[in-house]
């Protein structure tokens, strides 16, 4: 199973969430992307359902010299998320890693800027929230939005990703009322493995797909 795109892959996952929507699974739906992957999948998400499209900047906190293994994430204002499981394997404390997730703050916080300027994030709360991103390996960065999210008391919350490592995916169970995710493959190394065209996108692409929308 490859995906040509991220198109593709929102266009399969888009296909699922109508099914649900039409049978009443997903009242009042708004589509939050993660950017800036999820906003090329989450766009035909959000046109099938007829529902506002939206991003939640949320930032993983990668280790020293292996910065996309992620050992934590970050969202909104919250205090970062770490798992100690993997901080303890590596031998890395919260506080030896301070300075990434300082860098990692101000990135969040230029990237919000940049996405939302004045316009407020939307309100969801007793609304059908629908987090979408292009994978799921860790679940670092899916796991530090769920949280975030359901504490601003959404009626049901939902993760829907094309691909995942079904670790990773069993364990976010317990985070979201709903983990639709179609491909589960085995040896599952790299969310980029699964794509053709996995060129990274640019803040221009993540506006002009929330302007367009």
């Amino acid at each position: 199973m490859r995906f040509r795109d991220r198109a593709e892959a929102g266009r399969e996952l888009a296909g699922l969430l109508s099914a649900a929507h039409a049978r009443g699974d997903l009242p009042d739906p708004v589509v939050l992307a993660l950017p800036r992957g999820g906003i090329a999948v989450a766009e035909p998400v959000a046109r099938a359902l007829g529902a506002p499209l939206d991003v939640l900047v949320v930032r993983k906190i990668g280790a020293p010299g292996q910065e996309e293994f992620a050992v934590g994430a970050l969202a909104a204002d919250d205090p970062p998320l770490f798992d100690e499981t993997t901080l303890g394997e590596l031998g890395l404390t919260e506080e030896s890693l301070a300075p990434v997730v300082e860098r990692e703050r101000r990135e969040l916080r230029r990237r919000e800027q940049r996405y939302r300027g004045d316009r407020p994030p939307p309100d969801l709360g007793g609304r059908t929230v629908i987090v979408v991103d292009d994978g799921l390996a860790t679940g670092a960065t899916a796991r530090a939005a769920l949280r975030h999210l359901r504490r601003l008391r959404p009626a049901r919350l939902v993760l829907a990703v094309p691909v995942g490592a079904p670790d990773s995916l069993d364990l976010l169970a317990a985070e979201a009322d709903v983990v639709l995710c179609p491909h589960r493959p085995s040896g599952f190394a790299a969310v980029g493995q699964w794509y053709d065209d996995f060129e990274q996108l640019t803040d221009t692409q993540v506006l002009a797909a929330l302007h367009g929308h």
